[in-house]
């Protein structure tokens, strides 16, 4: 059926107010260790902000973004915007791409040219997928949720019916991060509609059923456990803010765009393989469209809400319960904590684990063309 075609198209007051806004940044003091010890880097914030004023483009970056064909579609009563786009060749096949935080659907579309034109990248055409990346409801151009109850779940419903409308009965879905949990829902919702499962990421709430009837948990996996809970201990300040209290830290970030640059960079560093040079990883224009359109559609408190919503709902099966569906694994070095691959099993169909040289949370952004060569292995094997 026919969409109704999206161009971003940013007023010119927006791009006045957020310069004024940069210009006008009251600095803490500083105080730290060393750079990026306490939290994000003074200094490189400094030098970000200073970029976003005075160098950085936004429309060149959003003519950029417009060559994507990109539509709406009202789905339950929520409009989502999505990328969609086709595949070289006569017989390619849908595959679904599903972005987390503080990612968008920006992060996806590096991997875009690997997967609809492989035969520019030494592949076959026939290998050739149609692309549908859409943006997670409270994200970009996407309607923010006013009621609770948007959470993965839920969301994976939503995608099911979009993928409906587009006329796609089976398709391929891949995901990382809270894009990882909404894949692995489709999979075991729709496993009649899911052709394969793809994931660099698994579900942070992901828990498998552990009883009297299932195998005891393995030295690697209680090491796993304690890895977690290690990280959670070190690194998981901001998802539990988000989870309990993302109201409070929204008005901040909401009216500041150097504070929301801040919370978003340090996890961009943190999660990325890096080595500690955020911008061996990412340009200074890569991350600030991110963070741009968050800005700009002021949707920071609607995103950290998805994590509320997970925290009600978390992605625990029961005995007997299981993913049918042929599950692929890519592992990057410097992901979150990643379970064993037995872990794993214990609820997944794992047809497919591969583990990359490089690479970190942001594999998409990071490391396109790898994680797009895994993808092409993980379908070959399972079709």
């Amino acid at each position: 059926m026919e969409m109704k075609p999206f161009k971003i198209a940013i007023p010119e007051q927006q791009l006045h107010d957020l310069s004024n806004r940069l210009k006008q940044v009251r600095w803490p003091s500083r105080f730290s260790e060393e750079p990026w010890a306490l939290g994000t880097d003074h200094s490189f914030l400094k030098r970000l902000v200073d970029y976003w004023s005075s160098e950085y483009n936004w429309r060149e970056q959003e003519a950029r973004l417009n060559r994507f064909p990109q539509y709406i579609e009202n789905v339950d009563g929520f409009d989502i915007h999505f990328v969609h786009v086709r595949g070289e060749g006569v017989s390619s096949r849908p595959m679904l791409l599903t972005h987390g935080w503080p990612g968008s659907f920006v992060e996806m579309l590096e991997l875009i040219p690997y997967l609809t034109t492989p035969s520019l990248y030494g592949g076959q055409a026939e290998d050739a997928f149609d692309v549908i990346i859409p943006s997670l409801p409270g994200f970009a151009f996407s309607s923010k949720p006013t009621q609770p109850g948007v959470g993965s779940k839920y969301v994976a419903t939503l995608w099911a019916k979009l993928m409906d409308r587009l006329g796609y009965e089976r398709y391929f879905v891949q995901g990382g991060d809270i894009g990882a949990g909404v894949s692995t829902w489709l999979a075991f919702i729709y496993p009649e509609r899911v052709r394969g499962l793809h994931l660099n990421y698994i579900p942070g709430s992901y828990r498998p059923p552990l009883t009297q009837n299932t195998p005891s948990m393995s030295k690697e996996e209680r090491t796993y456990l304690d890895s977690v809970a290690e990280w959670s201990e070190r690194e998981g300040a901001y998802s539990a803010l988000h989870r309990t209290k993302p109201e409070t830290l929204a008005f901040a970030l909401s009216d500041s765009p150097a504070g929301l640059a801040s919370w978003m960079l340090e996890k961009f560093r943190g999660w990325s393989d890096c080595k500690g040079n955020i911008e061996s990883s990412f340009s200074l224009d890569h991350i600030l469209t991110n963070i741009s359109i968050y800005w700009f559609t002021n949707t920071i408190a609607s995103s950290m809400r998805i994590y509320t919503e997970g925290g009600k709902m978390p992605l625990h099966f029961t005995e007997g319960q299981r993913i049918t569906v042929p599950t692929g694994v890519s592992v990057f070095p410097k992901e979150l904590p990643m379970p064993p691959q037995s872990w794993v099993e214990r609820v997944y169909h794992v047809t497919y684990w591969e583990e990359a040289d490089k690479g970190g949370h942001f594999a998409a952004m990071e490391q396109p063309k790898l994680l797009a060569e895994h993808l092409h292995r993980f379908i070959h094997s399972i079709n």
